[in-house]
């Protein structure tokens, strides 16, 4: 193999190596946070009957859960909507706000 094809194959292997660490610490940067989305636009988990992606029905849905910056999700407040109090979100499944 010749010094520059040699070169060319390091730098590629280098690249890669630096991209895959890149896409590994911006899956860390983020978290799960339950009873954030609106209706379908939970990133998943939607509960029974759901596939995954966009298949929240209710704004707020408990079970469903969308990827927020890391820690932020728990500082997450969610306006009241009628005779409901404000709410915050949450890093676990919750019991509120599922379709009937």
């Amino acid at each position: 193999m010749s010094k520059t094809t040699t070169s060319l194959a390091l730098a590629a292997s280098i690249a890669t190596a630096v991209a895959g660490l890149s896409t590994a610490a911006h899956a860390q940067e983020n978290e799960k946070c339950y009873g954030v989305s609106l209706a379908g636009e939970n990133d998943c988990a939607a509960g029974p009957g759901t596939t995954c992606a966009g298949t929240s029905t209710v704004d707020y849905q408990g079970n469903a859960w969308t990827f927020v910056p890391a820690g932020t999700c728990e500082d997450t407040m969610i306006e009241a909507m009628g005779d409901s109090p404000e709410r915050m979100g949450s890093l676990t499944e919750l019991d509120r706000d599922l379709p009937a």
